[in-house]
């Protein structure tokens, strides 16, 4: 077995982890916010996985069972009030009046390690009403909308543009906002990328039915002013460390 020690910024991490799931990686170490440590089998690719990261530092490991300790690393997390998300292959029981979320770190985004999920988390325990109708455009791993049936709504759509998002997520389809229905949904959520929620901002608007609410990250505190600037009726702006999150309707 063998690793790749790999430098990558903020906005890159959770990207770059997702590919190199992809490309086959045993289990990923964070290192730290911008380094993170990637094993492989040692029949994997090195001459392809070299040239597609050139900066990376390859090293040998020794026979250790470099997946489990992987696993180890991931522990359960509780996000908001209401909210327990646990790694999969973990049995841990909810604490008392939390809502138990079973993750899949790795495979799409949006596993609520990140800022930006965890933003959204909270945002959906506040505005979240039993019977809502909710949007999840760009579920990634589908978490977004499974908390919003939790916490009371009546339906929850969710679509991704990534196919294999929706396999992993086990719900909704492949496209995105502008193939529902006008006036059809009480809240849309958006964790999406800064170009895609500007991009998609007339969507948003058409989809939510009067007095609807657009939770919309997936952008860094430095992006708010672009993001704003496409959105009507901002409410409120909620940062977390790096990134950002928007309330607007």
């Amino acid at each position: 077995m063998f690793s790749l020690e790999i430098d990558s910024n903020a906005d890159g991490r959770d990207l770059l982890i997702a590919e190199l799931w992809e490309l086959g990686s045993a289990g990923i170490v964070e290192l730290s916010d911008t380094r993170l440590r990637a094993f492989f089998e040692a029949a994997a690719n090195r001459a392809g996985l070299l040239a597609r990261y050139p900066c990376a530092r390859m090293r040998e490991e020794e026979d250790r069972d470099w997946v489990q300790e992987a696993r180890e690393l991931l522990q359960p997390m509780e996000v908001g009030r209401r909210f327990f998300l646990v790694p999969e292959w973990r049995d841990d029981p909810a604490p008392a009046g939390r809502f138990r979320i079973a993750v899949n770190p790795g495979l799409a985004f949006g596993t609520g390690v990140h800022e930006t999920t965890r933003l959204c988390l909270e945002a959906l325990e506040d505005l979240v009403k039993p019977g809502i109708e909710v949007l999840d455009v760009g579920t990634g791993s589908g978490i977004l909308a499974k908390a919003a049936r939790l916490l009371g709504a009546s339906r929850a759509i969710a679509c991704d543009i990534d196919a294999e998002a929706v396999r992993i997520a086990g719900q909704g389809f492949v496209g995105s906002a502008d193939a529902v229905r006008s006036a059809s949904v009480d809240l849309v959520v958006a964790n999406v990328s800064p170009e895609a929620i500007i991009a998609l901002a007339p969507e948003f608007a058409r989809v939510l039915r009067r007095g609807g609410t657009l939770v919309a990250s997936g952008f860094n505190v430095g992006e708010v002013g672009a993001v704003k600037a496409a959105l009507a009726g901002v409410r409120e702006v909620r940062c977390k460390g790096e990134w950002a999150m928007i309330v607007a309707g």
